[in-house]
């Protein structure tokens, strides 16, 4: 028996930079049974694709800490306030040591004599390193044991340097005493990884905003009486009461009563819908009127919440090709600076008069300039600060944390993007596809024509009784009409169905013939007498089927699926932002021709069978074009995927959900528009972060190196462009959408 693939999203602990995330990515690439993986070092998660009959989550988590970090299987993304908090305390406790310290060390370069002033210095500094640097400490020596080079391998190394240097001058060698720096730099670390913790609960809020909506308790009906319980206490089937005011406890069926319900917190839609027996609620909506009976039939991991959830989650896990670039720099880059400081280091000690000179030419516009240090201090400082200004943690960040938070965003108004991967194929896409039916129209034909030979009863009763076999949506509209007007279809000997044209049935031992005009013209009827009454419903958009038995045309019923108020506008719009668009429709080129002049598009490819759409997607990719299909995400899935980018149209079924790359929950129209728009934007900071991290580190390295930064400064300014990345991806909270 073969096992089934596993997806599960685990926690993991001790990362300190993008380097630990690669590290930690390449272990487990390498353990047989693992399929894929993709760790993410703003989410500090990893998604991991494994064969659950080679290996184990215990067995992914031991391998993960013989490299020193661990692997846990809650990986909920919620703000670990515990973590800020202790981080908040740590800084505080070091700057309130420090402090003293830096009065201390402006008194002396005022001339002032302090005794012990060394030893002093030695003190704070180790305190502050030692103890309430500890975990940085600790996750140094780690990574040092198992040879994995992260960001803690270059504070650690920066912050022990500059320690050293305080032992050496008071045992009597001649070099500046930098311990106290190195106190400074591991203040300013502790300050940088606050101030990321708190940016980062900020980006992945929307996780635990979509969490927080869950009910907390449910109102059941146990033994013919109702009774409040826990929502963990709640089963399939059971029979629960939902007042006005209160949150749907999970999704289920209404059995009893007429309500409104805000269905907001997935759709993004502010306008309660209209819900009744028989309708479908989902779990953690608010119902807003009447009291409602709903029977559950899915509780947990299986309710629309969980999987809108676990969607965003592998979403904000995933990677994007442009992030490989970032990740294989990342890979290398301790390492290679670990290189360059020593290089850094020898340069001074080698050619010491070439970097005083270009201290002195700039000494006049940078105070922290010491032309007074000699040779070996200077060589220190200056490879001090090239290990605390390199920043990986900038690069590793780009990318995740803008994904991130546009995914959070994007879900809370009802836009689930898949996949990372999807951003970045949408901002190439230059044909957006619409197939017709339940995209740019109301997707719920009705009967608007009806003319026939026999009596209306009659006709409507054979029509209706040949449709009930049908699952073509012009069939169920028919139907749905017949029993409106009090028909009850009958049952047919045979039925046999041509798909998107018609078919053949026998009923009450007569053979009927139905289908749209051209199908019954192939099978030999003349519809010559009725052309011109058949192109006036044609040319208003009406989908006509026509029937027929033995002795020819009996009647045909015209049916019309009406546009949806925006469809119009909202093409405008995606023709505005540079897109060509096409619709395809299975109706005959009249109906065509008439929506073409209605919704003012220039493409429109009439009777389209369902195989035709992977066709016409893949002739427009062989003529290089990247093509976006937006369909209602069950009829179209193959030509969704297909698609270099599907779109489905939703209403919280489970096949929409599968069905594309980026799912729009409500059906709104313009969330076409919106998805296409975020994920630009989601692109655009992608871009701007990664630009802005690679320019830092080309600029700031040579700067360190050559001496013209403070350890200090460089310390600060490394923590600070990590914070500059999040805080830019943070402004996409912030973004326009409503292009319409």
């Amino acid at each position: 028996m073969e096992n089934r693939e596993i997806t599960k999203i685990f926690k993991v602990e001790g990362m300190s930079c993008a380097g630990c995330a690669r590290n930690i990515e390449e272990t487990l690439k390498r353990t047989p049974g693992v399929v894929y993986v993709s760790v993410n070092f703003a989410t500090e998660n990893a998604v991991v694709v494994y064969d659950p009959g080679k290996i184990k989550p215990a067995d992914l988590a031991k391998k993960v800490e013989t490299i020193g970090y661990r692997l846990m299987e809650d990986a909920r993304k919620e703000i670990d306030e515990d973590y800020v908090r202790m981080m908040r305390e740590r800084f505080l406790y070091a700057l309130s040591f420090t402090i003293p310290g830096v009065i201390l060390m402006l008194l002396e370069m005022s001339k002032f004599t302090i005794p012990y002033s060394g030893i002093i210095q030695v003190l704070i500094s180790s305190f502050v390193i030692f103890w309430v640097g500890s975990q940085i400490m600790k996750s140094f020596i780690r990574s040092i044991v198992h040879g994995v080079f992260g960001m803690d391998v270059l504070i650690g190394l920066g912050t022990i340097t500059s320690f050293l240097t305080g032992i050496m001058n008071i045992v009597g060698f001649n070099i500046s005493n930098y311990a106290l720096i190195g106190a400074m730099i591991m203040m300013f670390h502790l300050l940088g990884r606050y101030l990321e913790a708190m940016a980062k609960g900020k980006a992945i809020g929307a996780i635990k905003e979509l969490v927080k909506l869950g009910a907390k308790k449910a109102n059941v009906i146990r033994d013919d009486r109702e009774i409040e319980i826990p929502i963990e206490e709640l089963e399939i089937g059971d029979i629960v009461i939902v007042k006005p005011g209160e949150k749907v406890p999970s999704d289920g069926i209404i059995i009893e009563g007429d309500t409104y319900i805000d269905e907001s917190m997935v759709t993004g839609e502010s306008i309660p819908v209209r819900k009744s027996i028989g309708d479908r609620v989902i779990g953690a909506t608010v119902n807003q009127l009447g009291s409602i009976k709903v029977r559950i039939d899915k509780l947990g991991k299986d309710t629309f919440l969980s999987q809108i959830i676990r969607l965003v989650e592998e979403a904000q896990g995933s990677k994007i090709p442009i992030q490989e670039l970032a990740d294989k720099i990342t890979g290398i880059f301790v390492p290679i600076v670990l290189l360059i400081s020593l290089g850094v280091f020898l340069f001074w000690i080698l050619f010491p008069e070439a970097g005083r000179h270009i201290l002195l030419r700039l000494s006049p516009v940078i105070p922290w300039v010491n032309l007074g240090s000699n040779v070996l201090s200077q060589a220190i400082s200056a490879m001090v600060a090239t290990l605390v200004i390199a920043c990986p943690c900038a690069l590793g960040l780009a990318t995740p944390t803008a994904l991130m938070v546009g995914s959070g965003v994007s879900a809370q108004k009802g836009i689930l993007i898949k996949s990372g991967e999807a951003v970045q194929r949408m901002k190439d896409i230059d044909v957006l596809i619409f197939d017709k039916t339940g995209t740019l129209t109301v997707g719920k034909p009705s009967v608007t024509y009806l003319w026939s030979k026999l009596d209306e009863r009659e006709f409507l009763e054979i029509v209706a009784s040949i449709e009930n076999s049908s699952e073509h949506p012009l069939a169920k509209a028919i139907v749905e009409y017949a029993i409106e007007k009090g028909i009850v279809p009958k049952p047919v000997s045979t039925f046999s169905a041509v798909p998107g044209r018609g078919g053949k049935a026998i009923l009450n031992n007569r053979t009927y013939t139905i289908g749209n005009k051209n199908f019954l013209i192939e099978n030999g009827y003349d519809v010559s007498l009725y052309e011109e009454r058949l192109n006036s419903l044609e040319r208003e958009s009406n989908s006509v089927v026509l029937v027929a038995d033995d002795s020819g045309i009996i009647g045909f019923i015209g049916v019309s699926d009406i546009l949806k108020d925006d469809s119009k506008e909202v093409i405008k719009t995606l023709k505005r932002l540079g897109l060509k668009v096409i619709v395809l429709t299975g109706d005959n080129a009249s109906i065509a021709s008439a929506i073409k002049d209605k919704l003012e598009i220039d493409h429109i490819i009439a009777e389209v069978l369902p195989e035709d759409k992977m066709r016409i997607i893949k002739t427009l990719q062989g003529q290089g074009h990247k093509v976006a299909m937006v369909g209602d995400g069950i009829n179209d899935a193959p030509a969704l995927r297909q698609a270099d980018v599907g779109i489905a149209m939703g209403t919280g079924t489970d096949i929409a959900i599968e069905a594309g790359d980026i799912v729009l929950i409500n059906g709104d129209i313009k969330n076409v528009v919106r998805a296409i728009l975020l994920s630009r934007e989601i692109f655009r900071r992608i871009k701007q972060n990664l630009f802005w991290a690679f320019f830092y580190n080309v600029i700031a390295i040579p700067v360190a190196g050559l001496g013209l930064l403070h350890p200090v400064i460089a310390e600060l300014a490394m923590a600070f462009s990590s914070i500059n990345v999040i805080t830019n991806s943070l402004r996409l909270k912030g973004v326009k959408l409503d292009e319409t």
